[in-house]
């Protein structure tokens, strides 16, 4: 039985490494893959995954309102596939991430989604929740924070170099920093309120 996974990490802990290495491992034994990545990340062009590393190749872009159900099984059917990647997976819509479920229950095709949870006030990504609440497997992909604790969070940089913590959600072109939780101090850029009793 296909699953549904989710590969998970703050920024810069080589995701897109690992998903262009998993296409490989499928292709070099002669297994078709498919890779999408957001149409709205066009950092290293539209319909590409690029490392830091210097790796890169071409994807299947895909928006909020395109069904990847659809689009997967007819690409099945004319050619058989063996396996899904899919970059930046917290931009992808809550039914995306269930046509994705589809894709593995009805076709047995296992679905590796890469992405973050959470954004730079510590807020989850919808598909992000909808990954982690529906996915067979949940990967953590660990990297660490200039503290030299583990990094779990994504802290938004201007190009003043000073953090950001307002804004929208999505912005594709900051710059962002991975920093442990304590380091990241949810109490300033959450946007939940408390206030801590002296």
């Amino acid at each position: 039985m296909a699953k549904l996974y989710f590969y998970y990490s703050a920024m810069n802990a080589g995701k897109s490494t690992t998903l262009l290495q998993s296409a490989y491992n499928y292709e070099e034994r002669g297994m078709r893959t498919l890779l999408f990545t957001p149409r709205i990340d066009d950092r290293s062009g539209v319909g590409r995954i690029a490392s830091r590393i210097g790796l890169e190749r071409a994807a299947i872009p895909f928006c909020p309102d395109d069904d990847l159900y659809v689009r997967i099984r007819d690409e099945h059917a004319g050619d058989t596939v063996h396996c899904v990647l899919i970059d930046e997976a917290q931009f992808l819509e809550p039914a995306q991430v269930l046509q994705l479920t589809l894709v593995c229950d009805r076709l047995n095709i296992p679905v590796l989604c890469y992405g973050l949870r959470t954004d730079f006030r510590g807020e989850p990504f919808r598909g992000s929740s909808y990954l982690l609440a529906w996915a067979e497997e949940l990967i953590e992909i660990k990297t660490v924070c200039a503290s030299g604790k583990k990094a779990t969070m994504n802290a938004r940089v201007g190009a003043d170099g000073k953090r950001v913590t307002e804004g929208a959600q999505v912005e594709i072109g900051h710059n962002y920093v991975s920093m442990s939780r304590k380091h990241f101090d949810l109490l300033s850029a959450s946007p939940i309120e408390y206030t801590p009793p002296d």
